[in-house]
């Protein structure tokens, strides 16, 4: 079974309203809705296109900055080796960790910290997913991409961002590839 099948068979398994305390009637519906504290879950086909783009496979070790309410942690996190993600909003990280150990998730690693600085101590990753926007791309994510590794972050003002793909080749060369603009709440902290 190719990538994209085995992802999309993952992401028709998840049941959207699973991961929200709030507009569980509305889980169907492809759009962005609101989990508190200024932050949204996204909409489920974004969700799925960027888990696609992001390339992962069962030996992907994948970094996620902002679990917010656990959803594309889940969707990574079956598609992968493992994930390691970071939410700087206690109360949601919280709550993302109660959910996915309930789900039966044992290949997540949880954080409280400021995701734009990444997470130094499980470094190279081979993906990077950012469901956040930067103001421009973090140096200290690009450092902990793998050779050979891939990012998506979105980047760009708090009103428009351009999802872009980052490469990083076996000499350490990077590359952006522009996908489509997109708009996500703004990444919290250096960048």
């Amino acid at each position: 079974m190719d990538m994209r099948t085995r992802i999309t068979r993952y992401y028709k398994e998840l049941d959207r309203s699973y991961f929200m305390d709030r507009y569980k009637e509305q889980a169907h519906e492809d759009t962005p809705l609101p989990i508190g504290h200024g932050q949204t879950i996204s909409q489920p086909s974004l969700v799925l296109e960027m888990t696609i783009l992001l390339d992962v496979n069962e030996e992907s070790n994948v970094l996620e900055i902002g679990t917010g309410s656990g959803y594309q942690t889940a969707l990574l996190a079956k598609a992968s080796q493992m994930v390691y993600t970071v939410e700087r909003i206690e109360e949601l990280h919280v709550k993302a960790i109660e959910r996915l150990n309930r789900a039966g998730y044992t290949n997540i690693k949880f954080k409280l910290d400021d995701g734009s600085l990444g997470w130094q101590e499980y470094a190279p990753y081979d993906r990077i997913m950012v469901t956040a926007a930067a103001s421009r791309i973090p140096n200290s994510l690009i450092e902990q991409l793998a050779p050979n590794g891939k990012m998506l972050i979105p980047v760009g003002s708090d009103f428009m961002q351009d999802l872009l793909v980052i490469t990083k080749d076996n000499e350490g060369n990077v590359a952006k590839q522009f996908i489509t603009n997109v708009r996500f709440v703004p990444l919290v902290g250096d960048y």
